[in-house]
């Protein structure tokens, strides 16, 4: 059977859409919480499929959270070796960083729903499935690794999505996300949308009904698209 290694940064922050995807297509899935798994244990070129998710620290934080350090150096022996890898918005912002790109906050908070624009190398990739309006939860953006190819951005995120090599995919928004799982986000990150200008759970949670299904339905091509291309 195959091992996806999937590190959560917050619990509730978790695989959401992807995991029935994994499951169906004959993985199993290692879920680590990265604030207490000893990373001198993981041998990075053995899990079949790396998952490094989102949370609301900063791939900054290394002082505060030193296995941000371990968590970027592993995964950079991913990409090295051309293994499947995915970061999604704190996971993409960790690879950017582990490659020397610069990760800054950004003008304004990306909190909601909308659509992302692909570049033309995006049109050709699984993300032309996402046809479909997708959640944002960042305050900050990186820059573009070097040897990166850029893939999708928004008005106030020029690299949203980007890819190193052929199988590693950095993901700034949450193709993940569920309807019912954001129940959870809204109550795990209350300081942070009430702190949030223009943004509330009330609107929040009428976006992610009338958005969340089509993303579900359109994540679920995206992911096995993605995973076609890498496995």
């Amino acid at each position: 059977m195959k091992k996806a290694f999937v590190i959560r940064h917050v619990p509730f922050e978790d695989l959401g859409n992807l995991s029935p995807v994994l499951s169906a297509r004959g993985y199993r899935i290692y879920s680590v919480d990265a604030g207490t798994f000893d990373f001198a244990g993981i041998d990075p070129q053995e899990p079949d499929l790396w998952v490094s998710l989102g949370g609301p620290i900063s791939a900054n934080d290394t002082e505060i959270f030193p296995f941000l350090r371990e968590e970027a150096t592993l995964m950079k022996t991913r990409v090295q070796h051309d293994l499947p890898t995915l970061g999604i918005c704190l996971g993409a912002q960790i690879l950017a960083r582990a490659f020397g790109a610069r990760v800054f906050p950004a003008a304004k908070k990306e909190l909601g729903w909308k659509r992302v624009a692909l570049t033309a190398a995006g049109n050709r990739s699984a993300l032309r499935y996402l046809d479909t309006p997708v959640l944002h939860w960042h305050g900050e953006n990186f820059d573009l690794p070097p040897n990166a190819l850029s893939l999708a951005h928004t008005e106030l995120c020029p690299h949203q999505a980007f890819q190193l090599g052929k199988r590693t995919l950095a993901l700034q928004f949450h193709p993940e996300a569920t309807v019912k799982g954001l129940e959870n986000w809204f109550i795990g990150h209350i300081g942070e949308i009430v702190s949030t200008p223009t943004v509330d759970v009330s609107s929040l949670r009428s976006q992610t009904k009338s958005f969340g299904p089509s993303l579900e339905e359109a994540a679920r091509h995206f992911w096995n698209a993605w995973l076609d291309e890498v496995e």
